[in-house]
């Protein structure tokens, strides 16, 4: 049974020891129809050599000690998964805070900053109840929408956004230019929950 509960500032230790890692076998192509009047178009394919992404090594901003020094994160909400006692995923809302370009400077949307399955726990439920838990956190802050930021290359987090009633209502094309590589080249997708 998995067990969802806040954690304390003592155990984001432990939070952050939980890999962010997704081993990318196929990234979503996007294709932009009649200069974007016609919309986009997603369609799976297969990459050539999978690779591990890792985004605990993406930056500050992917990383839990990374958000502590940069952000105040009063109004944030850091959520465990817990399994038969043992620690097995971990979730991060981020609302209300100045300097989050992803909150839009609205008091009324929260981030789903981070959402991590421990390997051992993963495809067992664990990500869905952490989901729920991360929305109904929200909901009780009176938050109106959730908007979650991934990216065309972890089609397994696209797939679990969607089955848990998520929108793509956003794509963003060089969106990590500037980072370079190997993320320079990744397309940014935008989901959101209505709450």
């Amino acid at each position: 049974m998995t067990i969802i509960r806040q954690a304390t500032s003592e155990e984001l230790n432990e939070y952050a020891k939980i890999p962010m890692t997704v081993l990318v076998e196929s990234i979503f192509k996007v294709d932009i129809i009649d200069s974007g009047f016609g919309g986009f178009q997603l369609s799976e394919q297969p990459v050539k050599n999978p690779w591990l992404k890792n985004y605990d090594d993406e930056g500050d901003d992917t990383n839990v000690a990374g958000w502590l020094e940069q952000f105040d994160v009063t109004n944030w909400s850091f959520l465990l998964a817990e399994v038969d006692g043992r620690i097995a995923g971990g979730a991060t809302i981020a609302s209300r805070t100045d300097g989050v370009h992803m909150l839009d400077s609205r008091d009324d949307l929260g981030v789903l900053w981070d959402l991590r399955v421990s390997d051992a726990f993963k495809r067992q439920g664990v990500g869905a109840a952490l989901f729920r838990a991360a929305v109904d956190w929200q909901s009780s802050e009176g938050l109106k929408q959730v908007k979650i930021e991934t990216q065309n290359v972890n089609v397994p987090a696209c797939r679990f956004y969607a089955a848990m009633g998520c929108e793509l209502r956003g794509i963003i094309h060089h969106s990590y230019a500037a980072d370079g590589p190997p993320v320079d080249e990744e397309v940014q997708f935008h989901w959101w929950l209505d709450l």
